[in-house]
């Protein structure tokens, strides 16, 4: 379980947010919904370890989540507004990198996001959405429990949206934990909401 106590964040002189808590257990969603600067992007790169909390504490099992940050790293994947993709690379090997560090198949990931076809192109052709897709295919690598996501469905079709959705309750339905920043709709039955 992922849980967050009285949780602020500061941005300079403001705050972005305080004495945010919630929970999460395995097989949950959480929906990170507000207007833009509202603190949804700095609260899930706060969860991921990448920038610290002014105040509260952030636990996993109900320990301090960031005692050990490795550990806490090798727990999550964090997808966010970047899609951190080599250009020069093909879509295969973009992957094929991640593959190498965390396990996984990269020929699987593809074709979970329908991009088996686009394997062998450098991922400086593809359009916005086919690149948003191959950024989310990293998550169909090896599991991990929690998944931290800012904005997946930007540049995303209908398709491509019902493609995460399928991978979005795979993850659920093994016991994964998703946290996700959002503006739309996503495909998460059952996700709670935490507005900020």
């Amino acid at each position: 379980m992922l849980e967050g106590q009285e949780l602020a964040c500061w941005r300079g002189e403001r705050a972005v947010f305080a004495g945010l808590s919630f929970s999460l257990a395995p097989g949950g969603a959480l929906l990170l919904t507000g207007p833009n600067g509202a603190g949804k992007s700095s609260l899930l790169r706060l969860l991921a370890g990448l920038i610290p909390a002014a105040e509260g504490r952030l636990l996993w099992q109900g320990e301090d989540a960031l005692a050990d940050r490795v550990a806490h790293a090798g727990r999550l994947r964090y997808l966010g507004h970047g899609d951190a993709l080599k250009p020069s690379l093909t879509a295969r090997e973009n992957l094929d990198f991640f593959a190498r560090l965390w396990g996984g198949e990269a020929s699987l990931a593809l074709a979970a996001l329908g991009l088996a076809e686009l394997a062998d192109l450098p991922a400086r052709v593809l359009s916005s959405g086919q690149k948003r897709r191959l950024a989310l295919a990293r998550l169909a690598l090896a599991p991990v429990p929690l998944w931290l996501l800012d904005e997946p469905t930007v540049g995303l079709d209908a398709a491509s949206v019902e493609r995460l959705g399928a991978l979005l309750a795979a993850h659920r339905g093994a016991g994964g934990m998703v946290l996700a920043a959002t503006h739309l709709p996503l495909p998460l039955p059952g996700a709670g909401e935490l507005r900020l």
